[in-house]
């Protein structure tokens, strides 16, 4: 009897079509666009482009973002490297890549920024959000800021973490842009991106780009990104000699493809990158604060400035009378009252004074026009005499204590001593953005020592000086209060 084998054939090929189906096509269907780009780090030129401002799924190479704002932060005095941030429920409930903080724990600023520049982990990139501004939204719209500033002109942020979020889009040339001023605006905290593994506080940490770090030789950085609608992204910069270059893939098919593209971009960039070139770093823009900003325009300007009218003569020299019913003559009589008192003043002025014989006696009635040409000068007392003696209506020597008039802001905060006069006043203006609240108002002044220039803000109590003192000392700024003497 003839066995017929046809139904294990079968459900071979309906499990081959479901894999198919439920597999390979929606992996098909669903990859993310191809960009690149590759500069000169040294002076910006771009050496190959390809869809390089297609608004694409950045993912993780959002943290650089939030790691440059974290930089700047520290940098400004808003936050110090060892505060302690208390982790929200909203930041530990992040889904990995995360270090795995808890709800309520306390960890250091410095731990936070070393999770998300090595790890990538989003629970830290959002509490270093919240820790600087309060909410995810509020640190977004920081984010755009900057993006702005650094002439990113098609990024929009949502989050501080990466992760896929509608309208949160980049560009491969905006995510160069951004690498290379993490590169040249805060070189002291870019060795974290070269780090294969580091010290986040709770645990070790290895480097998400720890494969293209070990294979590529010179390379040293930045950051990597992955979602699934992102696909495999990467921002990676080499240095070989005195050449370094950037190179930026979108969309990427998988971590090994997307490193070998890289290091095929960072092959291409060195060879069309000249051996010497200027070194133009790129212009770190300014803080831009939130909230509406008042533009004032002027209208014009002065073209003409009036003289001052001369006060009038009535009220100060008597005119003579004249009749209410000539106001020409009224006039008249004012003008030339004012110039015979110059006169008179100036005559007045060059005589030589006359002798002590000729001298006016006290009875003589001084209130008169009678004054010019006189000189009186008061009797001299005579000679062993007190101003006491014979003169008991006089009250007796009495001190008179002068009240201050600085209400007691005699004290100020001394904020370090410095070799040179432009170090201590950029001391005082860091010091000043770091602790707004109580040196404001304060006078900021750098004096010099024969052992070098101390800065310090003067013009304050005694409490709002030791008060300020503790604030700035709690940032780990050293500072000490300076008293009247």
């Amino acid at each position: 009897m003839k066995v017929r084998r046809t139904w294990p054939a079968r459900y071979g090929l309906f499990i081959l079509a479901a894999i198919w189906v439920l597999v390979v096509l929606p992996l098909s269907a669903s990859a993310a666009p191809y960009a690149a780009y590759v500069m000169d780090a040294r002076s910006g030129k771009v050496l190959h482009s390809r869809n390089a401002d297609t608004r694409l799924h950045p993912a993780s190479l959002t943290k650089m973002m939030t790691l440059y704002i974290a930089f700047q932060a520290v940098e400004r005095g808003e936050i110090s490297l060892d505060t302690e941030v208390k982790i929200s429920r909203f930041a530990a409930s992040e889904p990995p890549s995360k270090l795995g903080l808890k709800s309520g724990q306390r960890i250091a600023f410095r731990y936070l920024i070393r999770a998300a520049a090595v790890k990538s982990a989003n629970d830290a990139a959002t509490a270093i959000g919240e820790a600087l501004e309060g909410s995810e939204a509020a640190f977004a719209r920081r984010m755009n800021r900057t993006a702005k500033s650094l002439g990113m002109s098609r990024t929009t942020f949502k989050n501080a973490h990466g992760l896929t979020e509608s309208g949160h889009m980049s560009t491969a040339r905006d995510m160069s842009i951004l690498g290379r001023h993490v590169l040249y605006d805060y070189p002291e905290y870019y060795n974290l991106f070269s780090r294969r593994s580091t010290n986040a506080g709770v645990r070790e940490v290895a480097n998400t780009n720890r494969r293209l770090l070990a294979a590529y030789r010179g390379a040293d950085g930045i950051k990597t990104g992955y979602t699934r609608a992102a696909g495999f992204n990467l921002v990676a910069s080499a240095e070989r000699g005195r050449e370094r270059i950037i190179a930026t893939v979108f969309g990427g098919s998988s971590t090994s493809a997307r490193n070998a593209r890289v290091a095929e971009l960072l092959d291409m960039g060195f060879k069309r990158a000249p051996s010497r070139v200027a070194l133009r770093k790129p212009k770190k823009p300014a803080y831009v604060p939130g909230g509406a900003v008042k533009t004032v325009r002027t209208s014009g300007i002065t073209r003409t400035s009036l003289r001052p009218q001369l006060r009038a003569v009535a009220a100060l020299v008597p005119a003579p009378t004249a009749p209410a019913s000539t106001p020409a003559a009224a006039q008249a009589s004012t003008s030339g009252v004012l110039s015979a008192d110059i006169d008179l003043a100036l005559a007045a002025a060059q005589e030589t004074p006359i002798a002590p014989s000729q001298t006016a006696p006290a009875s003589e009635d001084l209130s008169g026009s009678n004054l010019a040409g006189i000189t009186v000068r008061p009797t001299m007392r005579p000679a062993g005499r007190s101003v006491s003696d014979g003169a008991p209506d006089l009250p007796q020597n009495e001190v008179v204590t002068r009240l201050s008039t600085s209400g007691g802001h005699q004290w100020g905060v001394n904020v370090g001593r410095y070799t040179t006069r432009y170090n201590a006043e950029r001391a005082l203006v860091t010091t000043a953005l770091a602790e707004m609240t109580t040196l404001e108002g304060t006078l900021r002044k750098v004096v010099k020592k024969p052992t070098g220039f101390e800065a310090n803000f003067l013009g304050m109590t005694r409490d709002s000086a030791n008060l300020a003192c503790r604030r700035l000392a709690a940032r780990s700024i050293s500072c000490q209060t300076v008293g009247p003497s």
